[in-house]
């Protein structure tokens, strides 16, 4: 499924199969999980994508020698630069992206650079998988850098949120979901995987951190407002709509606030080490490759309980 410009569906196309280069590793695609980051492509808020472009960078496919392995948003870096060379390769002015920069998993077959691919532990299926390598990765990382404070605040209850309820009451944290208002379907989801409160406004309590999933920035001065002092709000897409002005008052008492930008192999090594062990189970809506189009449409209209997933 190609995008041929931004704002246009994707194209039902038939490519010949791609031959890896040196250090690259040929995948039969098993799944791909769809991520808003692909929405924001295809829509054109993300305006630099390569085109003609195969999107999607929740990959787990299979090699010729019959290893499982799962393809991430990070599918490049220079290993030079200073942000490669002190741990930091999320940073790395050079990087490309699967699904952006290079084409990714809406496809039958994808060649992906073997240093950024992750095994898949077993007792995960394909589908169930596809959803770790960035809903779960991201999250991760954003859940990692909000600290170790009890209270945990997740603004936006969708596949990363889903995800990272499942870590944070593995670890003992308290779970508060913020959703749009109304969304009694996404509050009740909270709820059944822990949460001890769901509902839209500000929570009852204050929070030690606040995660930022869904792509408003009318969030942050409502999460910043929502955190006690020295808490931590984190923003965790690569897009956001723009952040309103706000009083210094909402950031004062050494309050927090800050990104994530994509992932290192790092954060996929130690999550997908520690996903069997809590466990995470992913929950999957299903749908055929070339029902890519309303696959996204359903994820832009914000029906989805977990995650989408195509299956080739």
């Amino acid at each position: 499924m190609v995008l041929e410009a931004a704002g246009s569906p994707l194209q039902a196309t038939e490519l010949e199969r791609p031959t890896p280069e040196p250090g690259q590793v040929l995948l039969r695609v098993r799944a791909c999980g769809i991520c808003r980051t692909d929405l924001h492509i295809v829509d054109g808020e993300l305006t630099r994508p390569k085109l003609p472009l195969v999107p999607g960078h929740q990959i787990v496919g299979e090699a010729e020698d019959g290893r499982r392995l799962g393809v991430p948003w990070l599918g490049w870096t220079c290993g030079e630069c200073r942000f490669c060379t002190s741990g930091r390769e999320n940073l790395c002015d050079r990087a490309r992206f699967t699904g952006y920069d290079l084409d990714g998993g809406y496809a039958e077959w994808c060649v992906a650079d073997e240093r950024f691919c992750f095994p898949i532990p077993d007792g995960f299926g394909d589908l169930e998988a596809a959803p770790l390598l960035c809903a779960g990765l991201i999250g991760y990382r954003a859940f990692r850098l909000a600290g170790e404070g009890e209270r945990l605040g997740l603004y936006g209850f969708g596949a990363a949120a889903h995800i990272v309820a499942q870590v944070a009451r593995h670890e003992g944290r308290r779970i508060y979901a913020v959703t749009r208002e109304g969304d009694e379907a996404a509050q009740a989801f909270a709820r059944s995987l822990g949460a001890e409160w769901a509902g839209s406004g500000r929570p009852p309590e204050e929070l030690d951190a606040a995660l930022i999933f869904a792509p408003a920035g009318e969030l942050v001065p409502a999460a910043l407002a929502a955190v006690a002092k020295g808490g931590v709000v984190v923003c965790a897409g690569i897009h956001m709509s723009d952040i309103p002005s706000f009083p210094y008052e909402l950031l004062w008492g050494e309050r927090v606030l800050r990104s994530v930008a994509n992932l290192t192999r790092r954060d996929g090594e130690d999550f997908l080490a520690l996903a069997p062990r809590v466990p995470v189970r992913t929950e999957v809506d299903t749908f055929p490759l070339e029902q890519a189009n309303e696959a996204l449409a359903k994820l832009r209209r914000g029906d989805v309980r977990g995650a989408l997933v195509l299956a080739p």
